[in-house]
């Protein structure tokens, strides 16, 4: 039997407070009408937004752009058998305005991969749930 305690429901706040502290998570889309995911390294912006940068004529690019994603991101220790996952459910669009490209330009997140013509994508965080797993164990 599973002790209930095993898992605590995160709100908002909490959610995008685990969120910022990790560096890479996994865009959730449809490609050729089958589910799709891809891990990526991220950041997330002044409104919790999570930004993503790539290149322009990607396949990622083509395929979420101004369509509903999720994103989800973990940390998990397997010795304690305890962490948590955060899911980010939103609308993915390319920034396409000079002054928002350049002031995220400035903040110096970079793609970990090499790009040409890099683009910004933005996933409103329109929805964000997120729990975490306190490392009990199950009884029996």
């Amino acid at each position: 039997m599973l002790d209930e305690d095993a898992f605590r429901t995160l709100d908002r706040r909490e959610s995008l407070r685990l969120l910022a502290k990790v560096p890479v998570g996994r865009v959730v889309y449809t490609r050729r009408a089958l589910p799709a995911v891809l891990p990526v390294n991220f950041s997330l912006d002044e409104d919790a937004s999570v930004l993503l940068c790539t290149s322009a004529g990607s396949d990622l690019v083509r395929a979420i752009d101004g369509v509903v994603v999720a994103f989800e991101a973990d940390e998990f220790a397997a010795a304690t058998q305890s962490g948590w996952s955060v899911v980010v459910t939103g609308r993915a669009t390319v920034v396409t305005d000079p002054a928002e490209h350049e002031r995220l330009s400035r903040t110096g997140f970079r793609s970990w991969m090499p790009l040409r013509n890099g683009v910004f994508v933005r996933i409103e965080s329109e929805m964000v749930t997120g729990r975490e797993l306190t490392g009990t164990r199950a009884r029996h």
